[in-house]
């Protein structure tokens, strides 16, 4: 679909056996029904960037321009040539991961006025990650959305050989799909903005 919605699916865990890549599975699944938009994963595996350490602030780099670094290059790219987000996130001690942290703290102006979605594991389901990365996005310049999607407990969701359950994230199906409703509002309402304000 050429005017489609390019999402980019950031998996915001890089730990071995991270449950990250189970829940991007299943929601790749659910995105498969949805057309409005072009879907894409964003690996930080793929994007080994080192801790952020420039002298000058992400604030003062334009659109395009050089970061210095390679690998920056490349992650500011792919996310400057979305239309919207699904931050995949887990919660360590009440927060997000320091890569993730990193990841969003190391371009500033591809973020801005883009929306963006969480679905998040952990305890109580992630949502004290997902608290704490709204704010982080509201200062980069992007609207978090309200719907969201909490996975509980995600080590119990497994079985023997690592693999997810049968129908363990069907309950999950709804907040999903109320998710991507509103992701896709606030995605198509900014993209006009941007083109035309």
């Amino acid at each position: 679909m050429a005017d489609a919605l390019k999402l980019k699916v950031i998996l915001g865990s890089t730990r071995p056996g991270r449950f990250s890549e189970k829940a991007s599975a299943w929601i790749m699944e659910l995105l498969k029904n949805h057309t409005e938009f072009d879907t894409e994963v964003l690996d930080l595996r793929d994007y080994p960037m080192p801790y952020y350490e420039e002298a000058g602030s992400p604030s003062q780099i334009k659109l395009g321009a050089d970061h210095g670094k390679d690998v920056v290059n490349a992650w500011a790219r792919k996310i400057e040539e979305a239309d919207v987000y699904l931050i995949i996130t887990p919660e360590y001690n009440h927060g997000y991961s320091a890569v993730l942290k990193n990841a969003m703290d190391y371009i500033y102006a591809p973020w801005n006025n883009k929306a963006v979605a969480f679905l998040s594991y952990g305890s109580v389901g992630g949502g004290r990650s997902v608290e704490q990365l709204r704010e982080v996005a509201v200062e980069l310049q992007m609207a978090p959305i309200r719907q969201a999607v909490h996975i509980q407990a995600p080590w119990m969701l497994r079985d023997e050989k690592g693999e997810l359950k049968a129908g363990v994230l069907d309950s999950y199906k709804d907040s999903a799909e109320g998710m991507l409703k509103q992701l896709a509002w606030w995605a198509q309402i900014l993209k006009v903005g941007r083109a035309t304000v």
